[in-house]
């Protein structure tokens, strides 16, 4: 997969990119580095503290976090797994891809992620509450899940207006 690191940008719900499984990293580069680099700049100038590489147009499985939005707490996760366990609690999300969208998502109140970082070390982290979290709602990305096939039907009626919108802005694009 050739991938132009110039032309990736926030793609928004109901992008093709968003609603397919993404293709494995097959190789860590400077490829894969400088679109990490887009990814963080894309998601700092949006102020999210996640963001998959699908929201970028790229369908690879690839995410970053960054719990408090800073560059200096990126943290790089290549093909990785995430595993939910503890009780399913329910929390407010967004999403840089739904803009505008914030509503009651079910999620494991703990997550256990293994994965890739950059340098190609193979790492497992366990975390809760926001990072639990942002595991979840990113590993959902590159398995080409939004936060709209999530939601419950009260949120698809309330929000159904600007649902609509993306969608009309998303054919007109054609992104």
């Amino acid at each position: 997969m050739t991938i132009d690191v110039e032309k990736c940008h926030i793609t928004h719900y109901p992008a093709q990119v968003l609603g397919e499984p993404s293709q494995p990293v097959e190789k860590i580069d400077d490829t894969i580095r400088r679109l990490v680099d887009k990814m963080t700049d894309m998601m700092i100038e949006l102020k999210g503290v996640g963001f998959a590489a699908p929201q970028g147009g790229v369908p690879l499985r690839l995410f970053i976090i960054s719990l408090d939005g800073s560059r200096n707490n990126v943290r790089v996760y290549v093909n990785p797994t995430v595993k939910g366990e503890g009780p399913i609690v329910e929390n407010e999300e967004g999403c840089l891809s739904v803009p505008g969208v914030y509503t009651k998502i079910k999620r494991y109140s703990i997550a256990t992620v293994t994965a890739t970082d950059l340098d190609g070390k193979t790492f497992t982290d366990k975390g809760d509450g926001l990072y639990a979290r942002a595991l979840q709602h990113e590993f959902d990305h590159i398995e080409g899940v939004t936060i709209v096939n999530r939601m419950p039907t009260i949120a698809h009626i309330t929000y159904r207006k600007l649902l609509k919108k993306l969608e009309e802005a998303n054919n007109d694009t054609g992104s």
